[in-house]
């Protein structure tokens, strides 16, 4: 059978969660009584003639309290919880009416407060891109001998996860608007059609920039021997773009010899990329469609959006959106203590990966995210596993793989 890939989005209505105290006797004065409520899930989805197998993840959000279900031909499970924040993942397989086999998945957050609720699961069509896939980020930076921050030499390595050559050039990285540890609840907002952004690099070349299959590029914050300024960074003077950076407090020298690539629009101050180092951000490549390129983008790429401040009032803000259809890959990091929501649609992310277990985690410098390895080309080269679910797919807290710099 032939075999393509389908993402689940999840529409779930909110409600809050509560205990109450019971009082109805001397004896249970003051006990907390945990109210429960069953939650039903419905799938639904076009020309499905078999729901094979469904592995269901429920995760409370605040105690960290995991259920885990299976469920096979079928599609429709209900469960009992305690009321409560949840995250639901669903990863899984299903046989279509033409019998071609589809494998599922999906994330999505949804509290439950009431004694029934009821979910109806829609499925997205996703369709895996013969591109480039984000193979590793290094985020959070290393510390130095004498144990202070050295802010420089983070990086992304973009692989050539396919069979064919491919060309790096004019290749877009996006950067998170908003963060997966929070939610502000913005107003328009729809992660299966775009993807906020708060900084975005385009890999600029003039020339092409090809990629054998299996091998990869690396966009440096600096592309310097960094082992030079600390004996803890790495060296990355051979990488194939580098971030810019004004900034004078950063001291960062330009690399002549790498080429910079040209940052559209940031957020910050000195039009600055800066990875978040305790990785609470999500990050995405893309590739501009026929007609489009970095003008048409800042004229039609407006996103404006409100949302409720703590001190309740209405804030208005207008940054830029990357389309979900020029996407090629992404993925979401967080932390599992912090972690509130996915900022890609399942389509593109429907999981999450981490460095540390806790915020300002003492432990995560010197540790990136990586992609596990699934197997070889016939000439050495590593295949990485890649199914749209960063849960899944990334080895958290890995020792960077340019620790002894860039070999190819």
């Amino acid at each position: 059978m032939k075999k393509t890939v389908l993402l689940l989005s999840i529409a779930a209505a909110l409600a809050t969660g509560f205990t109450v105290s019971s009082c109805s006797s001397d004896d249970d004065f003051g006990s907390s009584v945990s109210q429960t409520g069953v939650l039903t899930m419905n799938f639904t989805g076009d020309q499905i003639a078999t729901y094979q197998t469904l592995d269901i993840s429920i995760k409370e959000i605040n105690t960290g309290t995991i259920t885990q279900l299976s469920i096979k031909n079928t599609n429709a499970h209900s469960v009992e919880l305690p009321f409560g924040s949840y995250m639901i993942t669903v990863n899984g397989s299903v046989v279509k009416t033409d019998t071609e086999e589809v494998n599922v998945g999906a994330s999505a957050n949804t509290d439950i407060k009431m004694n029934v609720t009821n979910i109806t699961i829609p499925i997205l069509v996703k369709q895996f891109g013969n591109d480039f896939i984000i193979e590793e980020v290094f985020f959070t930076g290393v510390r130095t001998p004498d144990n202070k921050n050295y802010n420089s030499g983070r990086y992304f390595k973009i692989t050539n996860n396919t069979d064919k050559v491919l060309d790096a050039a004019n290749l877009i990285i996006g950067q998170s608007n908003f963060l997966t540890t929070s939610n502000d609840n913005p107003t328009p907002y729809d992660a299966n059609t775009y993807f906020p952004v708060k900084g975005v690099m385009i890999l600029t070349s003039t020339a092409p920039k090809l990629v054998e299959p299996g091998d990869f590029i690396v966009v440096a914050d600096n592309a310097i021997n960094h082992t030079q300024n600390t004996s803890t960074a790495y060296n990355l003077k051979n990488a194939d773009w580098e971030f810019p950076s004004n900034n004078p407090t950063l001291g960062q020298v330009d690399n002549p010899s790498v080429p910079n690539a040209e940052v559209i629009y940031s957020q910050m101050a000195y039009n600055m990329f800066f990875l978040h180092n305790r990785g609470f951000e999500s990050y995405v490549i893309a590739r501009f469609p026929a007609g489009e390129d970095k003008n048409t983008f800042l004229q039609n790429q407006k996103y404006n959006y409100t949302f409720v401040n703590s001190a309740g009032n209405t804030v208005a803000k207008s940054v830029y959106k990357i389309p979900n259809s020029w996407i090629i890959d992404g993925v979401n990091n967080s932390i599992p203590t912090d972690f509130v929501q996915t900022l890609t649609s399942a389509s593109i992310d429907a999981g999450w990966t981490s460095v540390g277990s806790m915020n300002n985690d003492a432990t995560r410098y010197g540790k990136s995210v990586r992609r596990k390895v699934i197997g070889q080309t016939s000439k050495g080269k590593n295949i990485y596993k890649d199914t749209n679910n960063s849960t899944l797919d990334f080895v958290k807290d890995s020792q960077p793989s340019l620790k002894n710099g860039i070999i190819h």
